[in-house]
């Protein structure tokens, strides 16, 4: 039998696989809330020692997150939080709208007895989030609600660039987090709109479903 047959993963493995999942959460995390800045440098001596990791976990962990769209490589000169122009973001905006039109499209309305479990659950966590003031957890709900109703088109490679797009276009926005926060209008203003998107799917009214996915805007994400 082929050695890869009988090969078991050791425990220095194992922990070192841990250590970078910790840090591309704690990073994302970081970065997603805004409380890092767009271009900001990622000092390999300075993460090893607020992680408490090595280095070898840390790079494969920044890694992921150049993968992500997150985090910008620049040759000998390190790691950065990424950058996006204005032409960047009308882009994704544009991707986001097609996809989410082909969904519409090919998923909607849902046949009888569809799963909605996925919107469901990131409905009540972004509610959760809301309530407790949580704009980061707002913004995560959302995506997930939304990557849960691309699911629906059965298309997994359409999952997976829908879901790319929304979490660059959530890095975007992080950078309104503070100022969203200043704002009279509340997170709990999304988890109605998003109540009424998910009525509306259950309901299976394409035109309602049509509507309440325009009412997020242009330019909306985590609201």
């Amino acid at each position: 039998m082929p050695a890869w047959h009988t090969r078991r993963v050791s425990d220095e493995e194992l922990e070192s696989h841990s250590l970078v999942d910790l840090a591309v959460s704690r990073l994302s995390r970081e970065i997603l809330s805004g409380r890092t800045d767009p271009g900001e440098r990622l000092v390999e001596e300075q993460l090893t020692r607020r992680l408490g990791i090595s280095r070898a976990p840390l790079r494969e962990a920044l890694r992921l997150l150049t993968e992500q769209g997150l985090v910008e490589h620049l040759p000998r000169r390190g790691s950065r939080v990424a950058t996006l122009s204005e032409r960047d973001i009308g882009e994704l905006y544009s991707v986001r709208d097609v996809l989410e039109r082909h969904v519409v499209d090919t998923a909607l309305p849902v046949a009888a007895g569809t799963d909605l479990g996925g919107l469901r659950s990131a409905l009540k966590a972004m509610t959760a989030a809301a309530e407790g003031g949580d704009r980061l957890g707002v913004a995560d709900g959302h995506r997930a609600f939304h990557v849960a109703l691309a699911a629906l088109s059965g298309n997994r490679q359409l999952s997976l660039v829908y879901e790319s797009v929304l979490v660059k276009i959530q890095l975007y926005m992080a950078l309104n987090l503070r100022r969203e926060a200043e704002r009279t209008a509340g997170p709990m203003d999304g988890v109605r709109r998003h109540r009424r998107l998910l009525r509306a799917i259950e309901g299976g009214d394409r035109d309602v479903i049509v509507r309440e996915l325009a009412a997020h805007g242009s330019r909306s994400y985590l609201e």
